[in-house]
C-alpha cells in the first residue's frame, strides 16, 4: 500500500521508513507530491488533535491514504502551563529555528540544574478514506525518558534539531554520538508501537 506521509521533513520520512521497513508499505513525503496546500492551523491542545487536523487537511488535499503525526515535549520539573508540549517550536508567539530550538531549551535546562529529564509524547492519524478514519496516541509510541542538558554538542541532526541536547539516560551519551546513530535498544520499542499500529489499522480495514 502506498501512503502519503503528512511532512516535508526528510529526517522524519526516513525515520518512519526505517521504523515500518519490514511492512509492505510505500511511504512518500509532502515533497514528492504535487499538493497545494495553505498552511495548516495547527491549533489542537493535544498531539492527537494536531496529528488529525493535519491528516484530515492532507487527506482532503491528496483525495488518498494519508497519515500524520504529532509530537509534544513534557520535561519534569516544568508546571503544566509552562509545558512546551505541541508548542516545542514556538516560544512567546515566535516560531524557532533549529539553532534557536538548541540554544532555548539548552538555556532551559540550565536554569533546571544543567539537566532535565523530558518525554515526547507522539500521536498519529491514519485516513484510508471518509469512513475510515485511526487515531492513536499510546504510550508504546512515545519516546523514553531522556535528558536535556545545557551543554550542546557540536553536530546537528537537521529536523531534529534537540538531539543536539539529548542524552540517553542509561548510558550519559549524546543522542548524537550513539553508534550506529539512532539505533538503540530504547528506539527498538518506539518502532515497535508503531509498526503495532499500522498493522492493527490495516488489517482491520480489510476486515471492513
Amino acid at each position: 500500500m502506498k501512503l502519503l506521509y503528512g511532512t516535508a521533513n526528510q529526517a522524519k520520512i526516513q525515520h518512519m521508513k526505517e521504523m515500518l521497513n519490514n511492512l509492505d508499505l510505500e511511504i512518500t513525503g509532502l515533497n514528492d507530491s504535487n499538493l497545494h496546500i495553505e498552511q495548516i492551523d495547527e491549533s489542537g491542545n493535544s498531539p492527537l488533535e494536531n496529528a488529525k487536523i493535519k491528516a484530515v487537511a492532507y487527506f482532503r488535499a491528496a483525495k488518498s491514504p494519508v497519515f500524520s503525526c504529532d509530537s509534544g515535549l513534557y520535561i519534569d520539573g516544568l508546571d503544566i502551563k509552562n509545558q512546551p508540549g505541541v508548542q516545542v517550536r514556538r516560544v512567546n508567539g515566535k516560531v524557532l529555528n533549529d539553532e534557536e530550538m538548541i540554544e532555548y531549551y539548552s538555556n532551559l535546562a540550565a536554569k533546571l540544574g544543567g539537566k532535565a529529564i523530558a518525554k515526547y509524547k507522539n500521536a498519529i492519524c491514519l485516513i484510508l478514506d471518509e469512513e475510515n478514519i485511526f487515531e492513536y496516541d499510546g504510550e508504546d509510541i512515545s519516546s523514553v525518558r531522556f535528558l536535556i542538558t545545557s551543554q550542546a554538542h557540536p553536530r546537528r541532526n537537521p529536523g531534529f534539531p534537540l538531539d543536539s541536547i539529548s542524552l540517553d539516560i542509561k548510558s550519559g551519551r549524546y543522542y548524537m554520538d550513539l553508534d550506529p546513530y539512532g539505533n538503540f535498544e530504547d528506539e527498538d520499542e518506539m518502532a515497535k508501537g508503531f509498526r503495532e499500529f499500522f498493522l492493527r489499522t490495516l488489517i482491520k480495514h480489510k476486515d471492513l
